[in-house]
């Protein structure tokens, strides 16, 4: 099937000639690095806060074989679990990019928690709500799959999930996000348009991401950490603690615990 938009033919069924197998092979030989695999699970930290925390207390380091020219991985220990982490992967683009990398160098479930505003609430910030569609009102899903209102969570992984997160201190909600790739064009009309088709929260990557996902048979899950209401009325984006490190961190934890087991053995596919 080929979509012509624009100047450009998406032909969904064909491979891309510039692959990122072939990114990192060039990116190893040009930085003499080695081909070390990196962790299983990787988390992607959009706002960086993780990593800093992480750093600062030094209990996280630096993974010297990752090979992407764009991002720094990091690497710390988690109930026992090595987990890797990536800073700064905000947008779409840049965290299809960087998941893309990962899954090339061994990593089987990707999981995003990024900062996102209030549409329809569901608790009072903080809290997490694991995305379980996404309103695409970005670019680059549209370069993985054809063009829909809607990306979903493969529904067989959101039932591995049903009470994985019971214990955590933090509430974990789920609901639907609205993934846009212009955080400065929030307009008044387009909050009423996204709260309109029951979307509660409003973020920059999930839509990329579960396409790239769904059209790579990928392991990925998105969560949005919602902490602000657009700062309109003040005291907006606390995350608590640590900037809610050690949370996210228990939330990831979660995540694996569940599903690397099946994805180890094929079964949420």
């Amino acid at each position: 099937m080929t979509i012509r938009t624009g100047v450009s033919a998406k032909a969904y069924a064909e491979p891309s000639v510039l692959s990122p197998s072939n990114l990192l092979r060039e990116a190893r030989r040009q930085r003499r690095l080695g081909d070390r695999p990196v962790p299983g699970v990787c988390l992607l930290d959009p706002d960086g806060d993780v990593v800093r925390y992480l750093a600062a207390t030094g209990v996280a380091g630096r993974h010297r074989a990752w090979a992407c020219y764009h991002s720094e991985l990091w690497t710390t220990e988690v109930d026992g679990r090595e987990i890797g982490i990536v800073p700064c992967a905000v947008g779409g683009p840049y965290a299809v990019l960087v998941a893309e990398q990962l899954a090339e160098s061994g990593c089987d479930l990707v999981i995003s928690v990024t900062s996102a505003g209030t549409i329809i609430p569901l608790g009072t910030p903080p809290y997490f709500m694991l995305i379980e569609r996404a309103w695409r009102d970005d670019g680059t899903s549209n370069h993985y799959l054809p063009p829909a209102d809607w990306v979903h969570l493969d529904p067989t992984v959101a039932d591995l999930l049903v009470g994985a997160f019971d214990h955590l201190e933090e509430p974990v909600h789920r609901g639907a996000s609205w993934t846009t790739d212009a955080p400065y064009r929030e307009t008044r009309t387009a909050i009423c348009s996204a709260a309109a088709v029951g979307v509660h929260a409003v973020e920059m990557e999930a839509a990329a991401l579960y396409a790239y996902a769904a059209a790579c048979r990928r392991g990925v899950i998105c969560v949005a950490h919602v902490t602000n209401a657009m700062a309109v009325d003040g005291d907006d984006f606390d995350k608590g603690d640590a900037d809610g490190t050690h949370r996210i961190l228990a939330l990831v934890s979660a995540i694996a615990d569940r599903l690397r087991p099946a994805l180890m053995t094929g079964t949420e596919q």
